[in-house]
């Protein structure tokens, strides 16, 4: 590499570098120490050293356990649907429909919606025009307040995250596919392949990396996910959608205990790095050249 290209990378690389390391490295490290202590957040009174009792105290947390349980089934029902749907309406707009294009942009349109407005919005479907359309319908078992269900009111968080992230994997299926050499699936339908044969095999091994890129932003997503879960249920009925973030957020801003929620968003950062790179060493080896 010559001196003016070093010159170009440098003036490129090191000013997004400090600011990671100020933003992201730095707070990071400081969190580390902040687990081993116990605090109330208030300047003025002391940080006790406590080692790793406040590991020990999370898991003796039920209702941490429990926000675990319940992020482990939002992401797992989460990452099903979005990448089925994602993958489905990208089959669907390559196919040189007269309305592809404005297919596309319906679909990839909740996903510029913030997720704050995204709440409130489904929040008065759920409670509203649910409770309207099972009055007039007659279906009130189907068409009620899903939010003061236990269960249900999961089930509103999943679609709601559905609705919003379906259209934007959908942009990287579309790319994927795009990405396929035509000359296969003419072949394919040379030698008598229907559609499914060449969806099983021809499409869908080839977009292998496509499905890594997919999994991976909608595990970490869905692990993550705290502005939908605050807007359109608080994590309430009775603590039944409060997921991780939202109990850590909880556990430091509500009760002021800064070293506990401090260990458990060290424990959620290991427990997200491990299984979304996890996903993305098993995806990875299933992909395949042409």
């Amino acid at each position: 590499m010559s001196k003016s290209n070093k010159g170009w990378f440098a003036l490129f690389t090191v000013p997004l570098l400090l600011v990671f390391t100020t933003v992201v490295i730095i707070p990071f490290i400081i969190g580390i120490g902040y687990s081993f202590v116990s605090w109330d957040g208030i300047p003025a009174n002391p940080k006790v050293f406590v080692g790793f009792d406040n590991y020990a105290t999370l898991l003796r947390d039920d209702r941490f356990l429990t926000s675990a349980w319940h992020t482990i089934e939002f992401t797992v029902l989460a990452l099903i649907l979005v990448n089925v749907l994602g993958l489905a309406f990208s089959l669907l707009v390559t196919m040189k429909l007269r309305v592809s294009n404005a297919a596309r942009t319906m679909f990839f349109m909740p996903n510029l919606i913030g997720g704050l407005i995204l709440g409130y919005i489904w929040q008065f479907i759920f409670t509203d025009v649910f409770k309207y359309l099972g009055d007039k319908t007659g279906f009130d078992s189907v068409f009620f307040n899903w939010l003061i269900h236990p269960q249900f009111a999961l089930y509103a968080m999943v679609i709601v995250f559905t609705w919003q992230m379906a259209g934007y994997t959908m942009i990287i299926y579309i790319a994927g596919i795009q990405g396929i050499p035509d000359e296969l699936g003419e072949a394919a339908r040379v030698d008598g392949a229907n559609l499914w044969q060449r969806l099983t095999r021809i499409i869908f091994p080839l977009l292998m990396p496509s499905f890594t890129i997919c999994l991976f932003l909608t595990l970490s997503g869905a692990f993550k996910i705290f502005d939908v879960n605050l807007s359109l249920t608080k994590g309430g009925p009775n603590n039944a959608t409060e997921l991780f973030a939202m109990n850590i957020f909880n556990e430091i801003f509500g009760y002021g205990h800064y070293g506990l929620g401090q260990a458990k968003a060290i424990i959620f950062f290991v427990l997200v790095a491990a299984v979304t790179m996890t996903q993305v060493i098993i995806t990875k080896k299933r992909e395949v050249q042409y």
